[in-house]
């Protein structure tokens, strides 16, 4: 998934297993409906966290569903017919309304065997990105209309049809739209039937083919207006991409990375794809990034659309990431399943992680494996050295938990432990694994277990052992190391303990994990000297043959989940090979973020990491400087506390020139995808930090682009308007609302959002706030815009909490619990670095409930009191360091 004529029908065919059944039926039912000739209105329940919860009782179970929907695009809703066959009525509907269930009763007992079940139902297509939606959309003539949109994953197919919405309780679907003939209908699999609807000239009804076995969050239908560009993967499969009417164009990217895909994925797991088509389709208003409904995928117009001329490289880079992912889910995920949301790490991560694999493979330019330490690694490990974390594997009951877990341990610390886990196997054998678990379990539902089995068969080694480790127990290990010569050999010593963001581990028994670890020296930096699977608290291992001027590293690429404290001599041994380039740049990069971490714990001081900052000024690679730029990123966010924010920008401006001198801000002769991506990031770090020269190239390449002299460049516009917009005025902001309202795409729309934060006046930031919730921002992307604002000043973070305070009930009834309130959340309010600050926030939560976010609102607290210890710990070490700097700077 990185949401009024005449009644169509819906028939539901039913096995009944083992005894008779009691005279009632067990089905969920969402709020979104009302009964025909009973109306029910049902209202939104705050719901706390943990209520008790049943899963649906397993003696019915159905086989078929029969689906025909007949969506009203002007009226908002939607109708089905259910009716009993075999001339038995239901006596009673009892709706359990916070459980999302309805029990069906009968007059007498069910008898075991087949039966059919059919029921009438109203639904709204609603305007919460959820269940069976409308998505607003501004045709080319300037017209708005609504298209009938998915998204049902997790528990939101009840919004479009009583159903047995639970992942393992799957069925196959026979489904028809009956729709307005100029448009567009898609469902999962292709089309079979199209016919005049008799009641209605200007109608059709569209029947599509039959299904595989499916769980009911991967069904999904499409009514709209769209254009698509189409081909054949070299399997046959037909690859079709939907996009906004005239703009077809756009769609011609994601299409040659799904053709790609397609066969990529076939060849690696050795099962193929099972359906007959696949349609990636752009939606205009849409929560997640992208969802993998089988045979039908949704996605975010900026997660599927690239516009040759005025698309990023970033955008293409995230396009295909996120074709990557989602098609990987068509079968790890749909074609097998996970039993139930506890096993959704399964699915995201496994995702999250063969995206990668994929993108390498369709572009090895992007040295995307880099990439992945800096986007997903180290975004994890950030989140899971909280006390507010969660294992992997988290125990999931009411749907109001499902949400929640959406998250960076389910997607990015789920997809690090694989990686580790494919690294500790072996390509070949873990490949093998893949294919007994696909072909094990197709059309059928999977545990975690399952899979470990599955891989341990394929190797030979004690893969569920190894891993329970890592999913069961939430955060990871700190390796402290030291080395000691002994004659040709090097001694070193291993000790593990849990690593805390706090600082130390106060827990009785602390958790030991069973660590698969890389030692390479500088002999051969590539390459691992040894490997071996530290399973006890400590371990000493001898290296054969180091010399004693040959520094010695662990965790090799940046592989194994686990942050490494080396002694003060193994340490200063590793620094030259940041300056010189000898350690690798996923090496280089590791060892500074792990530095970096062991400071913000307060293990370390951070003016250690500062001095090892100052290394990085030859450095050449994008994703080093990408880490390195979020690292001072947040430490500049720290030190908007202080009275000597100033003195940190001229840091940054030290470390940041000499690179930004040497690439200049025109492209030159055979640069690449890295090289635009590195000048956007330096460019765009030294005008916020008001690095003159920047600041002056960017005012007057701006005054040509708007004047229309000289469009910028796709890569040079976030860095250009965020400059202009962070030292510029009223006048400045004017102009860059103008050019939102005038985009006509909405990659450039949300370019322009992303910035706006950045201005510095507080009435201007009042405007910017205000815009967010206006008609002009979708629905999903007024997150960014408010999150922007709280991230780019002292005022602003306390103008967006403002804000949300005095617009709650509004933002919490626009996204309703979904996992947008979760980041709207934490974007706001964890810059924070104020004790009292966490109690504020806590104490509007407790008045003002928000279920789905508990945990996040837990860990933003926790991130506050965090941020305030670090501030008082190293504050003014920080500032007499870098006043030092200033009347004697260093000698690069």
């Amino acid at each position: 998934m990185w949401l009024a004529a005449a009644a169509p029908s819906l028939a539901r065919r039913l096995l009944f297993l083992g005894p008779p059944p009691p005279p009632l039926l067990l089905l969920l039912f969402s709020r979104s409906f009302r009964r025909r000739r009973r109306l029910h209105s049902l209202g939104l329940a705050a719901m706390p966290e943990k209520r008790p919860f049943e899963r649906l009782p397993a003696d019915v179970s159905p086989i078929n569903y029969s689906l025909c929907l007949k969506p009203d695009l002007l009226d908002f809703t939607f109708e089905g017919k259910l009716e009993a066959a075999a001339q038995i009525h239901a006596t009673g509907f009892n709706y359990q309304n916070e459980d999302e269930k309805v029990t069906l009763s009968f007059p007498s007992t069910l008898q075991t065997g087949t039966g059919t079940l059919k029921i009438d139902f109203v639904g709204e297509l609603n305007d919460k990105m959820k269940g069976f939606y409308r998505s607003k959309y501004t045709t080319p003539s300037g017209e708005v209309r609504y298209a009938a949109v998915t998204q049902f994953e997790a528990t939101d197919a009840r919004r479009a049809f009583p159903c047995w919405d639970e992942p393992a309780i799957k069925a196959t679907f026979d489904i028809s739209l009956v729709v307005p003939k100029d448009r567009v209908a898609l469902s999962n699999m292709n089309v079979i039937d199209r016919k005049p609807y008799p009641d209605d000239e200007n109608l059709v009804e569209v029947k599509f083919a039959r299904t595989p076995v499916m769980s009911t969050y991967l069904v999904a239908f499409v009514v709209g207006e769209y254009d698509f560009v189409e081909t054949r993967s070299k399997d046959g499969v037909c690859v079709r991409v939907y996009t906004p009417v005239g703009k077809a164009e756009q769609g011609k990217f994601a299409l040659e990375v799904a053709a790609k895909t397609l066969p990529f994925y076939k060849d690696y797991f050795n099962v193929p794809y099972p359906l007959p088509k696949i349609d990636l389709i752009a939606i205009a208003d849409f929560a997640a990034g992208a969802m993998e409904n089988w045979g039908l995928v949704t996605y975010r117009e900026t997660a599927l659309l690239i516009d040759p001329k005025n698309s990023c490289s970033s955008s293409r880079q995230w396009v295909a990431l996120v074709v990557g992912h989602e098609l990987a889910h068509q079968w790890f995920g749909n074609l097998v399943t996970m039993e139930w949301w506890t096993h959704l790490w399964l699915n995201e991560g496994f995702a999250s992680w063969i995206e990668y694999l994929c993108v390498d493979h369709c572009f090895p330019e992007y040295d995307i494996w880099t990439q992945f330490v800096s986007a997903d690694y180290t975004r994890a490990q950030e989140l899971d050295a909280l006390d507010n974390s969660h294992p992997i594997e988290v125990s999931v009951g009411h749907p109001s938990e499902v949400d929640e877990i959406f998250d960076a341990i389910s997607y990015s610390k789920g997809a690090s432990v694989i990686r580790m886990l494919h690294d500790y196997i072996g390509d070949k054998d873990f490949k093998k694994g893949m294919n007994m678990y696909l072909t094990k379990f197709q059309q059928k539902n999977a545990a975690t277990e399952d899979l470990w089995e599955s891989l341990e068969n394929a190797s030979g080694k004690p893969i569920a052992a190894v891993m329970n480790t890592w999913t069961k127990q939430m955060g990871f290990p700190l390796i402290y190391v030291e080395a000691e010569q002994v004659e040709d050999d090097r001694l070193l010593r291993l000790s593990q303990k849990k690593f805390c963001a706090g600082g130390s581990y106060v827990g009785e028994d602390c958790p030991q994990w069973m660590v698969p670890i890389t030692i390479s020296t500088s002999e051969d930096p590539n390459q691992a000297k040894l490997k071996i699977l530290m399973d006890k608290p400590e371990m000493n291992v001898v290296l054969k043959n180091v010399k004693p001027d040959q520094w010695v590293k662990l965790n090799l690429g940046t592989v194994g989940f686990y942050r490494t404290q080396y002694s003060s001599a193994m340490l200063e041994s590793l620094l030259p090979g940041i300056r010189d380039l000898s350690l690798p740049p996923v090496d280089r990069l590791g060892l500074q973020n792990d530095l970096f971490s062991l400071a913000r714990a307060g293990i370390i001081s951070t003016v250690e990491v500062l001095k090892v900052m100052e290394a990085f000024v030859n450095e050449p690679n994008y994703t080093v400087w990408s880490d390195l730029s979020c690292n001072l990123g947040i430490l500049s966010t720290l030190l908007s506390h202080t009275d000597f924010y100033e003195e940190i920008q001229e840091f940054v401006k030290d470390v940041f020139s000499p690179i930004g001198e040497r690439l200049g801000w025109d492209p030159k002769p055979g640069e690449g995808h890295l090289d635009a991506l590195l000048r956007g990031l330096v460019l765009g770090k030294l005008g916020k930090a008001g690095h003159k020269a920047t600041l002056e190239e960017a005012r007057r390449r701006f005054k040509d682009h708007v004047e229309g002299k000289q469009i910028l460049s796709a890569d040079l516009r976030s860095p250009v308007y965020l400059t202009v917009l962070k030292h510029g005025d009223g006048t400045t902001l004017d102009i860059m609302l103008k050019l939102h309202k005038q985009a006509d795409m909405q990659e450039e729309k949300n370019r322009i959002e992303r910035v706006l934060g950045a201005t510095l006046l507080p009435d201007l930031i009042q405007k910017v706030l205000t815009f967010a919730l206006s008609e002009e921002v979708r629905p999903q992307d007024t997150v960014s815009v408010i999150g922007g604002v709280a991230g780019g000043s002292k005022h602003g973070r306390k103008a967006a909490w403002k804000f949300i305070k005095d617009n709650w009930e509004e933002l919490y009834n626009r996204y309703q619990g979904g996992f947008l309130i979760s980041r709207l959340i934490k974007l706001s309010v964890e810059g924070f670095a104020v004790d009292k600050m966490a109690g504020e926030v806590k104490a509007f939560f407790e008045s003002h409930p928000a279920p789905s976010a508990e945990r996040t609102i837990q860990q933003c607290c926790e991130n506050i009191l965090l941020n305030a210890a670090w501030l008082k710990r190293d504050a003014e070490s920080i500032h007499q360091y870098l006043l030092q700097r200033k009347a004697s700077p260093p000698t690069v």
